[in-house]
């Protein structure tokens, strides 16, 4: 009997767990893919910056998974709105949620709510060309922008405000996105970090791109890139000599400046009707190693506030979830009978892409051994899921449907003189693309 396997989320994660049942499953598996949005591969399509090319590459990797005949891939089916833990139950013999982690963490902080104060994952969503946020959502229309946080979506985020619209026209940024990117009026961005140089999180590669900008000036303040002492590892002593070199330097005029600030912490966002202005504290670290303000602050002009400091996942309709670590509770990925977890949901936000390989393929040896104890259940299964969607008015987006969208891709970057492909704004278009 094949055993059948649905795994919900088709980001790295998903499709780690998708590959790894079909490596190590020891009988006939079939494996469902079944995602929210028509596109597959999560945050290599809508988290990955749109010029880090090579990064995105691996959604090639990914492709040829989805292309194993023991896989399908259900677009446009949402758990908790067309199906229920309890269908997936009764139509396979396992579940496995790998759904990430979606949302920004807050600030906490008076002010946090005026217009002009965004998550950074909803203007990575952006010029991403997520369907769930428009094209509209972001007009750049002030001087001063500050990014809190210190790590790469934090850089990858100043990045693209920094450069220009012509930069990124080879990229696959909705052209709407990029007529917007275009008309930005942002000429100072400040990226803002709570402790020093030596605490940063970004890597030396996305740090040194900063440095190669040919539309901004970055600047470092000399006394805020002070280390004392400490023998760092390799990856964070090249953040600090990257960091003390920019110290000091002057501008040589380019059209947009970049500051890159450390020790401040945000604690207030002014303002009455939109962001006006963010007021800092000045920090330092005790004696235990916490952050801790000076009572020394100061007040930077910027109407728009992008917080960056840490993605957390969200609860799933009827599955266990822990408010305090944002993660479902999980012994190995097994969160009770036949249902298991991977990824960031499994794990909090940690790791790179890669880390999620190791991580599915733990989940699947704990599944694979749940399901071949004799005393477990008899895999009985009362409702095919094709029928119950099919009942339910619900048509899943195929992998051919998704290979049409994407093929509509590249005809619109061809049409427009624009690299190799521009991602289609919105659903309906999506929809479109694939069911004319």
């Amino acid at each position: 009997m094949t055993l059948r396997v649905a795994v919900i989320g088709s980001g790295p994660a998903g499709i780690y767990t998708a590959e790894a049942l079909v490596k190590q499953a020891q009988e006939d598996v079939q494996v469902d893919v079944i995602e929210r949005l028509p596109t597959p591969y999560g945050l290599v399509r809508y988290g990955v910056a749109p010029d880090h090319t090579s990064i995105k590459s691996i959604a090639n990797y990914l492709r040829r998974v989805l292309e194993l005949p023991e896989v399908r891939f259900l677009g446009g089916v949402t758990l908790g709105e067309h199906l229920s833990v309890e269908d997936l139950l009764a139509s396979y013999d396992a579940v496995v949620y790998a759904t990430g982690a979606m949302v920004d963490r807050k600030l906490g902080i008076p002010g946090e709510d005026l217009p002009g104060s965004v998550a950074a994952t909803d203007f990575v969503n952006w010029y991403c060309g997520h369907p769930d946020v428009s094209a509209s959502m972001f007009t750049l229309d002030s001087p001063e922008v500050a990014v809190i946080g210190v790590g790469n979506v934090a850089v990858d985020v100043v990045r693209v405000l920094a450069k220009t619209a012509e930069e990124l026209s080879s990229t696959d940024v909705p052209h709407d996105v990029l007529e917007r990117l275009g008309e930005s009026q942002v000429k100072a961005i400040h990226m803002i970090g709570r402790r020093g140089p030596e605490h940063a999180k970004f890597t030396l590669k996305e740090l040194r791109e900063l440095g190669e900008l040919a539309n901004a000036d970055v600047c470092v303040r000399e006394d805020e890139a002070v280390v004392l002492g400490g023998d760092f590892p390799r990856q964070i002593r090249g953040n600090i000599d990257v960091l003390q070199s920019w110290a000091g330097r002057d501008p040589v005029g380019r059209p947009r400046r970049l500051d890159v600030r450390f020790w401040l912490r945000p604690v207030e966002i002014l303002g009455t009707d939109r962001v006006e202005g963010l007021r800092l504290e000045r920090t330092r670290l005790s004696e235990e190693g916490r952050v801790v303000g000076t009572g020394e602050f100061e007040t930077i002009p910027v109407g728009m506030v992008l917080r960056s400091v840490g993605y957390q996942s969200v609860p799933l309709p009827g599955v266990p979830f822990d408010e305090r670590s944002m993660t479902v509770p999980n012994e190995a990925g097994r969160i009770r009978e036949r249902e298991y977890v991977a990824g960031w949901l499994k794990r909090g936000p940690t790791g790179v892409i890669g880390t999620n390989k190791s991580d599915a393929a733990e989940t699947v040896r704990t599944l694979l051994s749940d399901l071949s104890d004799p005393t477990g259940h008899d895999r009985l299964r009362s409702a095919p899921i094709d029928a119950l969607l099919h009942e339910r008015g619900v048509r899943p987006v195929t992998y051919d449907e998704w290979l049409a969208i994407e093929a509509a891709e590249g005809a619109l970057a061809k049409s427009l003189g624009r690299g190799e492909r521009v991602k289609l704004a919105g659903l309906e278009a999506m929809l479109r693309a694939c069911r004319p």
